[in-house]
C-alpha cells in the first residue's frame, strides 16, 4: 500500500490541536539550542531505553572527553543525541563505535572542532552491519536519501553541539565550515570492490563490522570518464591531492573514495591498493618554485604551518635538506593515502576526501573501533 504525501496529513480540529502540541515540543528544542538548525525527534525515557538496550554498556560510561572544556560524553548522552538525530535503536552500536573511534583521534580532544579551519568528523562503516541497518554504499553516498547514513553522522554533530557546546558563532568558530558538519557517514561498497575492504587493511576480518573516523576539511569530486589507463587516472587524483590550497601544514593526507569503475581500471591492470598508494606517494610533489609563487615554500617556527621564506618566522621545510630540495613532497608516508571503494558502478566519478593533518604528521591519519552490539 502506497501513501501519498497529501494523505500523510491529518484533517480536523483534533489534528490541529495535536499539531499545536507538536509545534510546542519542536520549538522547545530549538529554544534550548538543542538542534543543528533542523528539527529533532523528541526523546522520552521510554524511547531512550530502546537505544540503551542495544549495547552492553553502562549508561554512565564516558566515551569521549574534551578536557579543556571539562565536558564528557557518556553512553546515555550519546543515546539521547542519536535518538534526537532520528536514528533507529539498532543504529546505536554504530554510533558508540563512532564515538570510540573519534576518541582515539588526536585532533578533536585538542579543540580542532572549535577552530576557524572548519573541519568535520567523517565516518566510514565496513562489515555486515551495513546491510543489517541499510547503510548506503552504492550511489549518492555523499547525498541524501538514506536514514542510517544521515542520522548516524547527525548523531555525532548533535553530540558535539549539545554535550560540548560547539554552537556556531560561539565555541564553534569555523570561518566557513563544510556541509559535512551536518552529517558525513558512508559505507564501503565491498560487494563491488576488486580489493579487500578498508578495515582489513588494519587487521580486522572482513566479517567484522568496524567504524573508521577521520577529521576532514573537504570532499572533492574527480570526473575521470576519459581513460582506462591506470597511470593517467592515478595522476588525475595526484593533481587534486597536491594542490597548494591543501597545504596548511607541511604535509597533507587524503582518503581516495573510488567508484567501482575506477577501482576496476586499477585492478584490471594488476594494481593492488598498495601499488596505487605507492604511485600517488611518489608523484604527489610540487616544484619549489610553485610553492614560492603562492608563499608556501617554508614553515613557521612557531606553528609549523606553511608560509613564505621571506617571513621573519620562517624556517626551511624538510625537503630543503633532502637530496632534491627543489622537489617538495606533500605526503609524509605512503599510508597518508587511504583507499576505499564506494558509490554506484555507473560512471567514472570518484572523490578525494582531504584529511586534516597535524605536525608532525601521523603515519596512519585515522582511527577505528569495532561495532559491538549487545550479545556479540
Amino acid at each position: 500500500m502506497t501513501t501519498t504525501l497529501e494523505e500523510a496529513t491529518m484533517p480536523g480540529a483534533e489534528a490541529e490541536a495535536e499539531a499545536d502540541q507538536l509545534r510546542e515540543v519542536l520549538e522547545h528544542y530549538f529554544e534550548n539550542d538543542w538542534t543543528d538548525g533542523l528539527p529533532v525527534v523528541p526523546v522520552t525515557e521510554g524511547y531512550l531505553a530502546g537505544f540503551l538496550a542495544t549495547v552492553d554498556r553502562d549508561p554512565e560510561e564516558i566515551l569521549f572527553t574534551i578536557t579543556h572544556l571539562n565536558r564528557h560524553l557518556t553512553v546515555r548522552l550519546a543515546a539521547i543525541n542519536a535518538a534526537m538525530a532520528g536514528c533507529r535503536p539498532e543504529y546505536f552500536p554504530v554510533v558508540v563505535a563512532a564515538w570510540e573511534a573519534i576518541a582515539k583521534e588526536p585532533h578533536p580532544a585538542r579543540g580542532i572542532w572549535q577552530s576557524t579551519t572548519g573541519t568535520a568528523p567523517f565516518l566510514v562503516v565496513n562489515g555486515p552491519i551495513r546491510g543489517e541497518i541499510g547503510l548506503n554504499s552504492q550511489g549518492n553516498i555523499f547525498g541524501s536519501g538514506f536514514r542510517a547514513n544521515a542520522t548516524i553522522g547527525r548523531a555525532i554533530r548533535l553530540g558535539l553541539i549539545n554535550v560540548f557546546g560547539l554552537h556556531p558563532h560561539k565555541l564553534d568558530q569555523a570561518t566557513q565550515g563544510t556541509p559535512a558538519k551536518y552529517s558525513a557517514c558512508i559505507g564501503e561498497n565491498e560487494e563491488q570492490s576488486p580489493w579487500a575492504p578498508l578495515h582489513t587493511d588494519y587487521g580486522f576480518d572482513a566479517s567484522e563490522s568496524v567504524v573508521t573516523a577521520y577529521v576532514i576539511r573537504s570532499v572533492m569530486h574527480i570526473e575521470a570518464r576519459h581513460t582506462m589507463d591506470p597511470e593517467q587516472l592515478a595522476l588525475d587524483f595526484v593533481d587534486t591531492i597536491r594542490r597548494t590550497g591543501s597545504l596548511i601544514h607541511e604535509y597533507t593526507s587524503a582518503l581516495l573514495v573510488l567508484v567501482p569503475e575506477h577501482a576496476d581500471v586499477f585492478a584490471s591492470a594488476g594494481w593492488s591498493k598498495d601499488d596505487l598508494r605507492d604511485f600517488v606517494f611518489e608523484h604527489a610533489t610540487r616544484p619549489r618554485s610553485e610553492l614560492v609563487a603562492v608563499g608556501k615554500d617554508a614553515l613557521s617556527h612557531k606553528t609549523r604551518w606553511r608560509l613564505s621564506s621571506d617571513h621573519p618566522d620562517s624556517m626551511p621545510d624538510t625537503a630543503a635538506a633532502s637530496e632534491t630540495p627543489e622537489t617538495v613532497r606533500v605526503l609524509s608516508h605512503p599510508t597518508s593515502i587511504q583507499i576505499m571503494v564506494a558509490g554506484a558502478n555507473n560512471a567514472g566519478v570518484s572523490a578525494v576526501v582531504e584529511v586534516f593533518t597535524l605536525n608532525p604528521p601521523r603515519e596512519q591519519p585515522f582511527s577505528y573501533s569495532r561495532v559491538e552490539a549487545r550479545g556479540n
